[in-house]
């Protein structure tokens, strides 16, 4: 599943993440009888061998999303590498102004929707580890602070409600 998880396999099969298994299995079927080898052997050698291209991405797409455990796998490839993404930050939140909640071992901060943010204590650890090895800790956390967070000024987290986003910095 390494190179799937660069492509959209969704995309591949007309399909979004939200649609049901017959749904994904009638747009394979569907695809896969268009672009199947067999159709093209008349055709011009570009064609055919656009039309095999295809036919592979097609099916190398149902392999991954016709099975449920693995469609649940990349469905949690996906989302890990949108959290990843630059979101843009709404604010900068100080660990000191969150509550540290002992018995979930996160600092949690509310969110203006009436959600929450939350951090694992982990999270910022890694991110002050990773700052100290490149060397520049302060310079990085000030630049952080000014610039609310977008860079290597502390973790971004995104409420678990709403679509807002905030730099947590020590």
């Amino acid at each position: 599943m390494g190179d799937a998880a660069e492509q959209d396999l969704y995309a591949v099969l007309g399909a979004g993440p939200s649609d049901s298994a017959q749904q994904l299995r009638h747009r394979y079927q569907r695809l896969a009888l268009q672009y199947h080898p067999d159709r093209h052997a008349g055709s011009s050698s570009a064609e055919a061998e656009s039309g095999m291209k295809r036919f592979l991405e097609v099916d190398a797409a149902w392999r991954v999303l016709g099975d449920q455990t693995t469609r649940r796998q990349y469905d949690l490839q996906r989302r890990a590498q949108e959290l990843k993404q630059d979101w843009p930050v709404d604010s900068v939140v100080h660990l000191q102004d969150m509550i540290w909640e002992q018995n979930e071992r996160v600092y949690t901060h509310g969110c203006r929707c009436g959600g929450g943010f939350h951090v694992s204590e982990e999270e910022v650890q890694e991110v002050t580890r990773s700052r100290r090895q490149d060397g520049d800790e302060e310079e990085e956390a000030e630049t952080g602070e000014r610039e609310h967070g977008g860079g290597g000024g502390g973790v971004v987290v995104c409420c678990d409600t709403c679509s807002l986003a905030v730099c947590v910095t020590r």
